[in-house]
């Protein structure tokens, strides 16, 4: 995304000479496929490829199962977790995944490990609660309904407050962007997009922490469970020790209470509803809006047939009027694939009749390959939920 910014220390001119106090500072180039993209220039007063010492790191349970018999699923995730909550980075819970996204689900209260991901980009939805996401870029204080964009290979720890955090986390194998049909060419939000600049929210000026050895946990390709493997870095000095950086590529948050629906006199498709594009899938969010208003309009969606997708909702928000009746409540998940016709309980038709405005909050993610169930998706599931159209018929 070509949104510059400069923040704190940085030399009037790239890749020059740049000093500070203590002496000279190391320049770091941050970017995105191979020089070519979005990237940030980072000055830090250590050396950021120093390492100490390496041990490997056992990754949460990434193994999947294919959805067979192909049926569609309803996963109650706050049935995952009882009162004892971990961190957010190692006591995450698989969903569902494939090679090109994971979607997992945590509760947590403690200070998570410093950790990186090297695979690709996150979209973390955070469902309730309060933390602070400390990063190499500084700091940004997050809450219920934030998205927090983390681009690859960015260190940084989740800090829940005092309530704790619950959060559902959509991990890319590749990078997470706006969507192309809402920038221009040089990458400025269009009129018609449904957020803009003004909405997204920054890091704060870059803290240095003076530590010595310090743990950084790194998720990256190897041999493990999808391909990936887990190592963690000894480095002689904390990471958090940037004094000043500028470039398009840091992460931001985003309230999904700033998104604007696109509404009209007939029921709108789910691209309006997009909110992030990520390789071989799209985010898109359902949010408090009027609906339609032509005067034989039905509110609530047409049947549809996923041909070339899986869509995978998350319920996070207000009474879904479409499934009314299915089972599905706060904290759900639906899968429902490719292959499979899906649609508003038939009872749902006739009472969204009339209907100006859906109180409703949900995440959808839309894949274009089959999606397999992770151990928190069979841990979590609700076997009645494809017999949930026979039952209101």
């Amino acid at each position: 995304m070509a949104h510059y910014l400069r923040v704190g220390n940085v030399p009037a001119k790239r890749h020059t000479q740049h000093r500070g106090p203590s002496g000279a500072l190391r320049e770091e180039l941050v970017g995105e496929e191979g020089f070519s993209a979005d990237s940030s220039l980072v000055y830090h007063v250590g050396v950021p490829s120093a390492i100490r010492a390496a041990h490997r790191w056992e990754l949460p349970d990434l193994t999947t199962s294919p959805n067979e018999p192909l049926l569609p699923r309803h996963f109650r995730l706050h049935d995952l977790f009882d009162g004892s909550a971990g961190d957010a980075v190692t006591n995450r819970r698989l969903v569902l995944g494939n090679a090109d996204v994971r979607i997992s689900y945590v509760v947590a209260s403690k200070i998570s490990p410093l950790y990186r991901n090297a695979v690709g980009d996150e979209c973390v939805y955070v469902e309730s609660g309060t933390a602070t996401v400390e990063t190499v870029f500084g700091s940004l204080d997050v809450g219920m309904g934030d998205y927090v964009i983390l681009p690859r290979a960015t260190i940084h720890r989740w800090l829940p407050h005092a309530s704790g955090v619950r959060l559902y986390i959509i991990e890319a194998n590749g990078h997470i962007t706006p969507p192309s049909k809402y920038l221009s060419r040089y990458g400025q939000f269009l009129e018609q997009s449904p957020y803009c600049e003004r909405d997204l929210r920054v890091p704060g000026p870059p803290t240095v922490v003076d530590e010595g050895d310090t743990e950084v946990y790194i998720k990256h390709r190897g041999r493990g469970a999808g391909g990936l493997s887990g190592t963690v870095h000894v480095v002689p000095r904390h990471p958090f020790d940037v004094v000043g950086w500028d470039g398009c590529l840091y992460p931001y948050a985003f309230n999904v209470a700033d998104f604007e629906p696109i509404t009209g006199r007939v029921h709108q498709p789910p691209p309006v509803h997009q909110v992030f594009a990520g390789p071989n899938f799209v985010v898109c969010n359902f949010v408090p809006r009027k609906v339609d208003y032509h005067p034989l309009a039905i509110p609530v969606p047409y049947y549809h047939s996923n041909v070339d997708s899986d869509e995978v909702m998350f319920y996070c928000g207000g009474d879904y009027e479409a499934r009314k009746g299915s089972g599905i409540g706060q904290g759900s998940v639906s899968l429902h694939p490719g292959g499979h016709s899906h649609g508003p309980q038939p009872s749902a038709i006739e009472n969204s009749l009339g209907a100006e405005f859906f109180d409703e909050l949900a995440v959808m993610v839309d894949t274009f390959r089959p999606l397999e169930l992770g151990e928190g998706g069979s841990a979590s599931e609700d076997d009645s939920y494809a017999g949930s159209w026979v039952r209101n018929m």
